[in-house]
Formats: structure tokens, sequence, C-alpha cells
């Protein structure tokens, strides 16, 4: 899936960066920077107010220099499939690792959940904006790229009906390669370890599927670091999202 570059100059015209612009929060997004120059952080300021920009950390730390606001630091992991150590196992009783087959609505409850005051990716947000103008773009292919077979869900059963969704690993095409989006648990209406489940499901069906690698970030301080790399995730890179 290939994306559009834009550029753009600093004084005299000279270029001092390429990005891809996308959209986060409602607003101009800035992001897979390439190719800064001196001068760039002093063009972002300057040329783009409002922007949400994923730069690279020395950027970041340049922009936040000038008054930009952190929003996220966060570390790029990639692991090599063919040499992953996913870890060996099936789901707890009264529990399922199936495809990514449900309905935003019914992803929903887990996918919020999972992100509670005090967790590293938490933020505020109103439920119904979140689900409309998050979930829906992102299962939907809109948000990143579209969702591979490789996603899975976990469920719980229940008496009746397909079963709770309790978490998930939501894995998509990206500009970047095969991308983990989103690796989501509940953390009241499922077991610990579950995650790491999940994401050996998805792995093994990503090697299945003959996918070589798959990347994912995750914010620096998140426990859940130490996870991807017992599966083989190693970090390539750090960046740091900012609000210009």
């Amino acid at each position: 899936m290939g994306a559009e570059r834009h550029g753009l100059a600093g004084a005299g015209g000279v270029p001092v960066m390429s990005y891809i612009e996308g959209v986060r929060d409602g607003g101009p997004w800035a992001y897979a920077i390439e190719d800064i120059g001196p001068g760039a952080a002093d063009a972002i300021t300057s040329r783009m107010p409002g922007w949400v920009v994923s730069a690279p950390v020395e950027l970041g730390r340049a922009l936040l220099d000038r008054g930009a606001r952190l929003l996220r630091h966060m570390n790029v992991m990639r692991c090599d499939l063919p040499i992953a150590r996913p870890v060996a196992g099936a789901a707890p009783d009264g529990f399922r690792i199936v495809s990514c087959d449900r309905s935003p609505a019914d992803v929903f409850p887990a996918w919020f959940a999972a992100y509670p005051p005090g967790h590293p990716d938490y933020r505020p947000r109103d439920r119904e904006k979140a689900l409309k103008e998050e979930l829906v773009p992102l299962l939907g292919g809109e948000e990143i790229g579209p969702l591979l077979p490789c996603s899975v869900l976990a469920v719980r059963d229940g008496s009746s009906g397909m079963g709770e969704v309790v978490g998930g690993v939501l894995v998509t095409d990206s500009n970047r390669g095969p991308w983990i989006a989103d690796v989501f648990r509940h953390p009241d209406r499922s077991p610990r370890g579950l995650g790491a489940l999940m994401l050996s499901a998805t792995l093994a069906q990503a090697g299945a599927d003959g996918l070589t690698c798959v990347g994912l970030v995750v914010t620096e301080g998140n426990p859940a670091r130490r996870l991807y790399e017992r599966l083989g995730f190693r970090v390539v890179d750090s960046a740091m999202t900012v609000k210009i």
C-alpha cells in the first residue's frame, strides 16, 4: 500500500523534510518523516500550527523546545517472523481465539475498556466519537490500511450467541508493511496471559500467510514492551508525536 509524500520547505524555499499526511483526532497529521534538514523544527513550528507531527526523537525534542505539546513517546518494534518466538498453549477454558469477523459495535466495549486511567496510552475520549471516528475507520481499513486476515479476536463464551469479545490484535496493510495497529484486552473480562496467546496466534497466522515481518509501536514506559520482546520483537526506531 503506497501513500503520497509531501515536502516542507524552510527559509529560502530550501526543502527540510518530506512526510505523509494523515488525520489524527480530527486534524492534520504529518508522519513517516524523512530527509530532515537544518531548520526543520523552525519550519514545522511556523508552517504547521495545529498539526500533529510524529517525528524522530531528536526532531521531536526540538519541537518541544519550541512550545509543542508531547502526545506520545513511542518505540517502533519489528518482528522477523522466521525467528519469532510465539508462546505455546491454548486459550483458557471458556475463551476462544478467532478471526476478526465481528462488527465494530461488538469489538468496541473491550477495545475502549483496554485503556483506563493510569494506562500509558489512556486519553480522555467520548465513547460515541471514539467508536465512530476511531474504531470504525480502523476496522474498515480507512485509518491505516486494510485489515489483514492474521488479525484475531479473543472471545469469552456465553450461554447464547457468538460470545463476548474481550480482546484482539488488529493487523493492517500499512505503508510501512504489515502493521499491528492495536493490541487490546479488557482488563476485567479476560485473564492475564491472553495477550501473549492472541499475539502468538497472530504471528503464526501471519507466517502461514507468507508474511515475513510485522511491526508495531509501543509507548515509552509501557510494560507490554517486555512481552513483545519475549515474542521476538526488537526496537528499530523511536519517535515522538507532538501537537504543534
